[in-house]
């Protein structure tokens, strides 16, 4: 059903970590694309995920970081730890500037971990179902849909196939909008033709790095809008000051000042999660964490409403 779309930096790696239960009993399977060298946070990832009785797929060739073009250490990382592992699948990244004999070299090479396959760019779409052989139900495809039209999803009708839309908008944080859509794929998707969707979730599809001093600050957080059909909305609480990267703690308190007053609201549509009762106590604490873990706390309250959702639509 929904698969979110990871790069695994630290901070994402723990944000899966700590919430492979509820991913595991919700169904959700997490699609990873290792950016870095250091392959201990992703092994720690997929080890939760396993107990946890869930499911992910790891990206073999990622497109960007440190193991872009030199996807060996995660092969051999799936063969020796994960290879009696059902849950945790192999990902292959269909690249623009991929060969049609590479993907098929890829597929064979990856065939003990369950093989999907991540349409990003490919474009001899029906070459590889000639290839493949008539697309199953066990067999799962997802689409970039920035990538993917209509013509190529068709050319594997009859599989599971999932939709990958980018929701977040990024830019800079002091240009956000207080309030904007995020997406309705949540709800749409079977109007879509298709078995399950993905997002990016409020870190987007957009790769950095990331880095220098943070001029303003802003928090993200989703929810669902039920007086909009049920469309998924995103709030972004910024902070006062923009104009010097001086004083973080300061501006993270601004921005949680601005979260509070709308959570408290009389008509505030935010989901109460674990996440948000976190933000509560370092509201309450006048403490500022970081920003990877704000990073963190946002998509944990991300996938825990989309748990909440399907939880009700059941």
């Amino acid at each position: 059903m929904y698969h979110p779309y990871f790069r695994g930096k630290q901070y994402e790696l723990i944000t899966i970590r700590e919430m492979a239960s509820i991913l595991g009993i919700a169904g959700f399977r997490p699609i990873i694309e290792p950016v870095r060298e250091d392959l201990i946070g992703l092994e720690k990832a997929l080890h939760a995920v396993v107990h946890a009785g869930g499911k992910a797929i790891v990206i073999v060739n990622p497109h960007h970081g440190d193991l872009s073009g030199a996807g060996e250490p995660l092969t051999e990382l799936l063969k020796h730890n994960f290879l009696d592992t059902p849950g945790i699948s192999a990902g292959i990244l269909l690249k623009q500037n991929m060969t049609l004999e590479e993907v098929l070299a890829q597929y064979k090479e990856h065939a003990p971990h369950s093989p999907v396959l991540i349409h990003a760019g490919f474009g001899e779409a029906k070459a590889l179902t000639e290839e493949l052989g008539k697309p199953k139900k066990n067999h799962t495809h997802i689409f970039f849909e920035d990538f993917c039209g209509k013509l190529y999803q068709r050319h594997f009708s009859g599989a599971n196939r999932i939709l990958l839309r980018d929701g977040f908008k990024r830019m800079r944080n002091k240009d956000y909008d207080r309030l904007e859509p995020f997406s309705d794929l949540h709800a749409t998707f079977e109007e879509e033709g298709m078995n399950g969707f993905g997002d990016f979730l409020i870190v987007g599809d957009e790769y950095s790095e990331e880095g220098g001093p943070a001029y303003a600050i802003a928090i993200h957080l989703t929810f669902i809008d039920p007086d909009q059909d049920n469309l998924m909305q995103i709030y972004h609480f910024k902070s006062q000051r923009t104009d010097t990267p001086k004083d973080p703690a300061g501006k993270f308190a601004e921005a949680l000042a601005v979260m509070m007053k709308t959570l408290d609201g009389p008509n505030s549509k935010v989901l109460e999660t674990d996440a948000v009762k976190e933000f509560r106590a370092l509201h309450e604490q006048a403490h500022f964490p970081g920003l990877g873990y704000v990073k963190k706390l946002s998509m944990s309250h991300h996938i825990e409403t989309m748990a909440d959702y399907f939880k009700k639509a059941i």
